[in-house]
């Protein structure tokens, strides 16, 4: 007697929803490095715009005349700019103009991670970023 088997291959193990399944699994880990990526993206523009803020201030008191509202207003410019809140400006000393030349200028500016944050309850909560520039006078 001859039987005819019906072959159907190999028995392949049944996969429906294996893919929803990892992408469930591995959706919060991406998320989470996105939105790292984008919060350190923030504050690396934070501080640089403090950077540059900074840079400007003390650019602005080296100049002939200059007084401190000058250099605030230099300063305040640039974080206006960049959409800085809550800067904090310093001057250090606050009465440069009367400096003998080869005596420092400091310009200080901060500002809190908080408000300036993309992300709600951000990684840098409670931090504060700074930014000092520190120039001779000349003249």
């Amino acid at each position: 007697m001859n039987t005819i088997a019906h072959k159907t291959g190999p028995r392949r193990p049944r996969r429906h929803g294996l893919a929803a399944t990892e992408f469930a699994v591995c959706l919060p880990v991406i998320m989470l490095l996105i939105l790292g990526m984008l919060e350190s993206c923030t504050m690396i523009f934070l501080k640089q715009s403090l950077t540059v803020a900074s840079y400007e201030g003390i650019r602005t008191a080296l100049e002939e005349r200059a007084v401190v509202a000058d250099v605030r207003q230099a300063c305040q410019q640039v974080l206006t700019d960049r959409r800085v809140q809550g800067g904090t400006i310093s001057v250090n000393p606050v009465d440069f103009e009367n400096l003998a030349p080869g005596e420092f200028i400091s310009v200080t500016i901060t500002a809190p991670a908080d408000p300036n944050s993309v992300v709600p309850g951000s990684f840098y909560r409670g931090r504060t970023l700074t930014s000092t520039a520190t120039m001779m006078k000349e003249l």
